[in-house]
């Protein structure tokens, strides 16, 4: 295996919408990044990646997009990202921006002339139908509910948009889509980004068949497509190759052995992708994360120590709790309390990040954010996704009440993740001054869960991020090790080892409320215990959500 230097990285996400409100509008900005630079650097992180911040309509909060070229005007311009580059890298961090290449705004210049006529050169851009029997072409779904087909009146065509119907699904089978896509990546690389967060990529490549036949009388959804391994190893032969960047792709729906083909180390695709697997852990069969159950964490353990497992040696991890599409992990996965909230945080973190792989922080894990705590109504949701699912699931089907909904939301929605960043107690907590709104409401919390608070506190969740975070360049077995998972069956604990070069490391992780006791959790001889999250080590004794990391040289 040849080392990288994104494997010993840690990466910080930002949401720049929710981040840092710079001009007083109520919107975070790239000059609020900027501001906020010294903060991130504080944390000890060396990459930051940034949500989609290019020219949009803002349908799915940027990830429509209508210029790829250009800025948000909510965000700033040019000459500010050019000036948050530059100062990231002048203080050793790097910059990795969102590419959303599965499909584009409807404004964008592609689509507009797309739909003009049968005949327009940018017809072939997008994936046109004509409709079967009088209806859409197939049964797919869209991921934000209802048909994934839009009938356009001007040429009697469908087309496909796997997302909002003011997304489009580019066609890749098009050579002159993807050298459009390469030359505009390339055009990004050259200002000197650091890479790529690739928008479910694993959805580019779609089947020629989209009417039932007798061959497929149903046709294969798209993800995991017939040539997508073609097409991304065209980007990286013609892109990606030629820059040391880290990439890193979202692949819903992958399992290890897809894994391997998208990222394995001889692949010549990508470094890395994001599987979903575990973030499934609480979700229904049916209705999904709009149906949550209690989750297990034996489930949890087997999922993730599966990735461990079967990549070791073969792929690189990436390691996520969170995002900006995923609730709070502390809420999650932790508890949430405020007797709690600090410690299982704390374990969290750990439990991800002596991991194999390249760990994720997303804005505001590192001081303990919570999902939100004072919406209450369907109005105080802002994302597309939530809205089209009670719209579907309250008001058109009758499937889930109200009440059940709104309950779902508080777990699931996707705005756990995109209150604004809480700085301090003040009013709108130092996201956007007093007497201008928010765009979407702050968490009701934040007077006592916001930066200002946690960095007045040695204890504080963010000082504990903070000295784990170089442990992985002062320690290569965290990087590095082998990992073995102890006491699969085991409901209250998660215990696992890492092996590199003659050293052993071994964490241990109380995930519940009570007092326990494991034999494996005492120190033997010749080890040295290099993080917890309480003072004292009381050997075989696990108190609430305490976690342990040894290292036996």
């Amino acid at each position: 295996m040849d080392k990288h230097w994104w494997q010993e990285a840690v990466v910080y996400q930002v949401y720049p919408r929710s981040f840092q409100d710079s001009n007083k509008d109520g919107i975070g900005d790239l000059d609020g990044v900027r501001q906020r630079l010294d903060y991130i650097k504080k944390l000890g992180v060396d990459v930051i990646w940034l949500n989609p911040i290019y020219r949009s309509p803002n349908d799915d909060n940027g990830y429509d997009i209508s210029n790829y070229q250009a800025i948000m005007p909510d965000f700033g311009t040019m000459a500010d990202f050019d000036a948050l580059l530059k100062e990231a890298h002048a203080k050793g961090l790097k910059i990795v921006m969102d590419l959303v290449v599965n499909h584009t705004s409807d404004e964008h210049h592609w689509f507009m002339e797309s739909r003009k006529s049968k005949d327009n050169p940018y017809r072939d851009y997008y994936i046109w139908q004509d409709p079967v029997d009088g209806h859409a072409p197939n049964d797919w779904k869209s991921s934000f509910s209802g048909s994934a087909w839009q009938f356009d009146d001007t040429t009697g065509q469908y087309y496909l948009h796997l997302f909002s119907k003011k997304q489009p699904d580019l066609n890749w089978r098009n050579p002159k889509v993807r050298n459009s896509v390469f030359d505009m990546m390339s055009w990004w690389l050259d200002k000197g980004i650091d890479g790529f967060r690739m928008d479910v990529i694993n959805l580019i490549s779609k089947t020629k068949e989209f009417a039932p036949t007798a061959e497929h009388p149903v046709p294969r959804q798209p993800a995991n497509g017939p040539h997508v391994h073609e097409y991304l190893e065209e980007m990286n032969q013609k892109v990606l190759s030629k820059y040391d960047i880290m990439t890193v792709g979202e692949t819903p729906g992958v399992h290890p052995d897809d894994a391997l083909k998208y990222a394995g180390f001889n692949s010549h695709e990508l470094d890395m992708v994001f599987q979903f697997e575990h973030m499934g852990v609480d979700s229904d069969k049916e209705l999904g994360k709009w149906r949550p159950h209690q989750w297990q964490l034996t489930n949890l353990k087997r999922i993730m120590s599966k990735w461990q497992t079967e990549l070791n040696g073969k792929a690189w991890n990436s390691l996520y709790w969170n995002n900006h599409d995923q609730p709070r992990v502390v809420s999650r996965f932790g508890n949430d309390s405020p007797e709690f909230r600090v410690r299982s945080a704390k374990m969290l973190g750990a439990v991800l990040h002596f991991q194999q792989g390249t760990p994720y922080i997303y804005q505001g894990e590192e001081i303990g954010m919570t999902n939100v705590m004072n919406f209450n109504s369907i109005e105080d949701y802002k994302d597309i996704e939530s809205r089209n699912a009670y719209r579907d699931l309250v008001e058109q089907h009758q499937v889930l009440t109200n009440d059940q909904m709104i309950a779902a939301l508080h777990h699931s929605s996707r705005d756990n993740a995109r209150t604004p960043m809480q700085w301090d107690d003040s009013v709108n907590a130092g996201f956007t001054p007093e007497g201008v709104d928010p765009w979407i409401q702050l968490n009701a919390n934040y007077d006592t869960v916001n930066v200002k608070a946690a960095l007045a506190d040695p204890e504080s969740v963010f000082y504990f991020y903070q000295k784990m975070n170089p442990l992985r360049k002062q320690y290569p077995i965290i990087t590095y090790g082998d990992y073995t998972l102890l006491d699969p069956d085991d409901e209250q604990t998660w215990t696992y080892t890492r092996e590199f070069e003659g050293q052993k490391l071994t964490l241990t992780a109380n995930f519940s409320k009570d007092t326990i006791t494991r034999d494996y959790a005492a120190a033997p001889a010749n080890t040295n215990l290099i993080l917890s999250n309480y003072d004292d080590d009381q050997g075989s004794t696990l108190r609430p959500y305490e976690v342990k990391v040894y290292l036996t040289k």
